[in-house]
């Protein structure tokens, strides 16, 4: 979503400020803009519509240089991506503000701020917000309590940088739902909404609370509580680097996160697993006890990380022989649910910060669950905060929108979750051995699927003047189809969907034609000859297939029919497995297609709004 990035420093800000934005693109964006003080104590604006290289060449035309700043990249919810409405929002050339998240009382704000005679040049919700800041200022002149006055008027998320010409070196924060970090120099403050965008000038954090305001100055940081009472919040070092946002000669974000994987998921196992053995204390200090009490677990989640829970729920039930239940998030927060007695709430966000699930966390906290379970790839997000118990995957930033490693490496945790939960309901030594081999298996055997790259490259030729896509699996590979299908939707922009084999014949078999490729998974199991049934109904009807299957499954290319054998072995890493040529198929289509792979349009990385 949005990025936002500040400063007070005693050198020129801007270049921080471009940097900054620079490495929030991933994120996903429209629009893009910086204010400064300059040294006349002016506030300076620069926006525009479109990537961040397009404002660095406004910027290197019109320079802007002051010592406080903030800067924006805007992904458009109220209007529409253009100049007008891109932040730096400012009021009579005084108050200049950036804003993550979304005002829900700006249509009763606006119309107050119109009868007092407010004229807006957007159609932001952002708006209404640096205006009451303008107006807070006419009673007080202080730019906290200005800022703090206005907090109070705010329904919904918000993340706030606000500066005021009238007091040029310092710099106000506000955090409520949408994240905010301040990073700290020597005599320099920053403020961000990830670390990752202040890693070139500091590796020290402190991540605001929801209420939070910061008073930010040069050689002072203050952070006050939603109560205005001065608070101090804990100092983090992080341990990123500066320089992992390199593409280390692949072609973009994506194809590198999809060759990472083997490193990822073994990063994701080390010291997880020891002696054959699932060390369960990697959960948290009471994961053991916890884990002993569950019995039945609820796993809410969006997106990707909803397809990685729908397989969980195939293992849970398999292995650990308890009921498992899985929710989109942003349906779970609203419905009326029953919570059954010693249930286990599981959420999982690869950035820890997707507002949806968050609040079903939230919720769930209030519900009567026995505990709290986060599986992220963020160590200090809010996600991670909020919960009893965490398990981090070691996944590294994942910059490319759409989801890889994190979706991999989610479903490693996963496992060993099933495996530490099974442990208390009658699973054998023996057999932990054995799934703890599967999992140890893992690395060299996805890095065997990566070399089927050119075979896939060659299969994606066929989709480059297609315009729609059906996905078949069956059991615990249909959210693996669903994950497929996702993928080529968010990278190539062809309309795609996944169904269980079995229903084809219930409704979308009414769409199969040689134009209609279907794509599916065709692993070594006990379905495969129902799943071959399936296929033949496609083939009948003139459909073209692509398949992805197990050596073993004795299923050749024809006429019609194209197949890449994978050296895949069946067992309960089969789905992590077929998983990888899926996203495969999805990046060649899309660079065949000339599409904005890391970038995709209208998407963002870290969903912080509902």
């Amino acid at each position: 979503m949005c990025g936002i990035v500040g400063a007070v420093a005693q050198r020129d800000v801007s270049p921080v400020l471009l940097e900054g934005l620079k490495r929030l693109e991933y994120r996903g964006y429209d629009s893009a803009g910086l204010a400064v003080t300059n040294h006349d104590n002016q506030l300076q604006r620069i926006r525009v519509q479109g990537k961040v290289n397009e404002l660095h060449k406004e910027h290197e035309a019109s320079p802007l240089s002051g010592g406080t700043g903030i800067a924006h990249t805007r992904w458009a919810t109220h209007g529409k991506p253009n100049v007008s409405n891109a932040h730096p929002h400012i009021c009579r050339d005084q108050v200049a503000l950036v804003h993550n998240g979304i005002i829900e009382n700006h249509e009763q704000l606006r119309e107050q701020q119109s009868a007092s005679g407010f004229e807006f040049k957007s159609e932001t919700d952002t708006e209404v917000v640096v205006n009451a800041v303008y107006e807070a200022l006419q009673s007080n002149p202080d730019l906290l309590h200005a800022v703090f006055d206005t907090t109070k008027q705010l329904h919904g998320a918000y993340a706030l940088g606000v500066i005021n010409s009238a007091d040029p070196e310092r710099l106000i924060a506000a955090k409520n739902g949408s994240p905010l970090v301040i990073g700290i120099g020597i005599g320099e403050y920053f403020i961000a909404s990830d670390v990752f965008a202040l890693l070139p000038v500091t590796q020290q954090f402190i991540f605001l609370e929801d209420g939070d305001i910061a008073d930010i100055t040069r050689d002072k940081l203050t952070i006050y509580n939603s109560e205005l009472e001065i608070v101090d919040r804990p100092l983090n070092v992080s341990e990123l680097n500066a320089d992992v946002a390199d593409k280390a000669g692949y072609r973009h974000y994506m194809l590198k996160e999809i060759f990472s994987q083997p490193n990822a998921i073994a990063e994701s196992l080390e010291n997880r697993v020891i002696d054959g053995q699932v060390i369960t204390n990697e959960f948290g200090q009471d994961a053991d006890s916890i884990f002993s009490q569950v019995k039945s677990v609820k796993i809410a989640a969006c997106g990707t990380s909803y397809h990685a829970g729908l397989i969980a729920a195939y293992w849970m039930e398999e292995i650990a022989k308890i009921p498992c239940h899985v929710e989109i998030a942003s349906e779970y927060r609203y419905r009326k649910s029953v919570v059954t007695d010693d249930t286990l709430f599981v959420s999982i966000s690869q950035s820890g910060e997707t507002a949806d699930t968050l609040a079903a966390l939230q919720l769930a906290k209030q519900s009567g669950f026995l505990s709290t379970l986060a599986i992220c790839n963020v160590g200090e997000s809010s996600l991670t905060r909020e919960s009893d118990l965490v398990f981090l995957t070691h996944a590294g930033p994942e910059i490319g929108v759409a989801s890889t490693k994190a979706f991999t490496t989610q479903l490693v945790a996963l496992f060993l979750m099933v495996i530490a939960i099974a442990k208390h309901n009658n699973l054998s030594t023996e057999d932990e051995n054995t799934f703890v081999k599967q999992l140890e298996s893992l690395p060299g055997r996805v890095n065997q699927l990566l070399h089927h790259k050119e075979e896939i490259e060659t299969m994606a030729k066929d989709f480059a003047d297609k315009h729609h896509a059906l996905f078949l699996g069956r059991g615990s590979f249909l959210p693996i189809a669903m994950e497929g299908a996702l993928k080529l939707k968010e990278i190539s922009y062809i309309h795609a969907e996944a169904y269980a084999a079995g229903e084809l014949k219930h409704g979308p078999l009414a769409l199969v034609d040689d134009d209609m490729p279907v794509v599916a998974v065709a692993p070594n199991n006990n379905l495969l000859e129902k799943l071959k049934s399936n296929l033949q109904e496609v083939k009948a009807r003139g459909g073209k297939l692509y398949l992805f299957a197990d050596k073993e499954s004795d299923v050749e290319s024809t006429e019609g029919v194209y197949v890449i054998n994978l050296n895949v072995v069946y067992d309960f890493m089969a789905p992590i497995l077929h998983t990888i040529p899926l996203q495969l198929l999805a990046y060649y289509v899309a660079v065949i297609k000339g599409a904005d792979i890391d970038q995709p349009r209208n998407l963002a990385k870290s969903v912080t709004v509902e």
